[in-house]
C-alpha cells in the first residue's frame, strides 16, 4: 500500500514523502496513529499543492530578506559610550543595545539574536556588523561607537 508520510517515520521516511508499505503495517500502526494517509489522487493532489505554497511562502520570504538586507546595508547607527582617557571605554557594546538603536533611529525591527559579533566591541570606531536575516541572507549594518559626553 503506498501510503503519504504526514510525520517523520524513522524506518520509513520523512514527512511529505510517498512510501510503500505492506497493507498490515500500514492499517495497524502509520494511519492508526495519523503518521500519514493513503495515497489516493485527492491526497497526493493536496500534497502537491500544498509543497507549491510552502515554496512560493518560502520565495516571498527569502525575498523580502533580501530587500530588507539592501535597505539595511544604507543604515548607520550611532552609539555613544562612556571612555576613559586614551580611548579607553568602560563596558562594551552587545547586540541588545544595536537592536534597541536601530529601532530607535532607523525604525527597523532587528532581533537581538540574529545580530551576529565576533565578540564585543570595546573601542571607539566604525564598525560593519553582520545580521542574518534568512539563512540564505546576511545583512551588514554600520555601527559607529563614539565617545559619550
Amino acid at each position: 500500500m503506498k501510503v503519504i508520510l504526514i510525520e517523520d517515520v524513522k524506518s520509513l521516511g520523512k514527512k511529505g514523502q510517498i512510501v510503500e508499505v505492506s497493507d498490515g503495517y500500514a492499517r495497524n500502526f502509520v494511519l492508526p496513529k495519523k503518521l500519514g494517509l493513503e495515497a489516493t489522487g485527492k491526497n497526493i493532489n493536496d500534497l502537491k499543492l500544498q509543497k507549491a505554497n510552502e515554496e512560493k511562502i518560502a520565495k516571498e520570504q527569502l525575498e523580502a530578506a533580501e530587500a530588507f538586507a539592501a535597505e539595511l546595508g544604507t543604515k548607520e547607527v550611532i552609539l555613544r559610550i562612556k571612555s576613559g582617557e586614551g580611548g579607553k571605554t568602560f563596558g562594551s557594546i552587545a547586540t541588545k543595545e544595536i537592536a534597541e538603536a536601530v529601532k530607535n533611529q532607523c525604525g527597523m525591527e532587528i532581533d537581538k539574536k540574529k545580530i551576529q559579533l565576533a565578540e564585543a566591541i570595546k573601542t571607539l570606531g566604525v564598525y560593519e556588523v553582520s545580521v542574518k536575516l534568512h539563512p540564505k541572507v546576511v545583512g551588514k549594518l554600520k555601527v559607529n561607537v563614539q565617545e559619550e559626553k
